[in-house]
């Protein structure tokens, strides 16, 4: 017992706290919460925490999460397949679509290109973008990374890719503020951004 707080106890606080937006009184409350739950639903929860983690993976078209082969908006055919948004994560895939105004397809990047934390071109999902590309009726790419210094440079980096192919290349305008990002944006912010997108070219 680790200052009155017993080993495993303490290991569940410690898992809680490690988790994003969760701080030390969040886990400790989390962790109590789950001692108090009966058996059975303490069961299920760690159950599906381990059933996600095998069963979901990316979509092999726009690299969202999924547990099919090709996700429920790639296979979708209400969805316009000649624009593509192009974001950081699959939590801005949710934004988008908690605004329900958008009905284009997604690229998910899973992460922006960082030099100063080692992350290159190559070490997000570029390449299947343009791979996706090869797909004629493809006509405009809408760059929707976060407005943070890395989001920007993420963006006119692939605009500079293809701007050559002959895409239409646009921006999101942002009532965001800089250094913000888009899975807290509001849906009314977001759906201005996406409306008063700007060329790139």
């Amino acid at each position: 017992m680790a200052g009155g707080v017993p080993l495993p106890l303490k290991k569940l606080m410690e898992h809680f706290a490690s988790l994003p937006g969760i701080g030390r009184k969040s886990a400790q409350r989390l962790a109590f919460h789950l001692l108090d739950i009966p058996e059975e639903e303490a069961r299920s929860f760690a159950e599906s925490i381990l059933e996600a983690r095998k069963a979901i993976h990316c979509c092999k078209v726009c690299q969202n999460f999924t547990d099919r082969e090709v996700c429920e908006i790639c296979g979708s055919d209400q969805r316009d397949p000649s624009v593509i948004c192009v974001v950081e994560n699959p939590k801005d895939v949710l934004a988008f679509e908690r605004m329900q105004e958008y009905q284009g397809l997604y690229h998910v990047l899973h992460g922006l290109i960082s030099p100063l934390d080692g992350v290159g071109p190559d070490q997000i999902r570029i390449k299947e973008l343009l791979t996706r590309l090869q797909d004629t009726r493809v006509t405009e790419i809408i760059m929707a990374t976060n407005p943070t210094i890395e989001g920007e440079a993420t963006a006119m980096y692939i605009s500079k890719l293809l701007l050559p192919l002959g895409l239409k290349v646009t921006r999101l305008a942002f009532g965001i503020p800089i250094g913000g990002e888009l899975e807290y944006a509001d849906s009314v912010t977001l759906g201005k951004a996406l409306e008063n997108r700007v060329d790139m070219g």
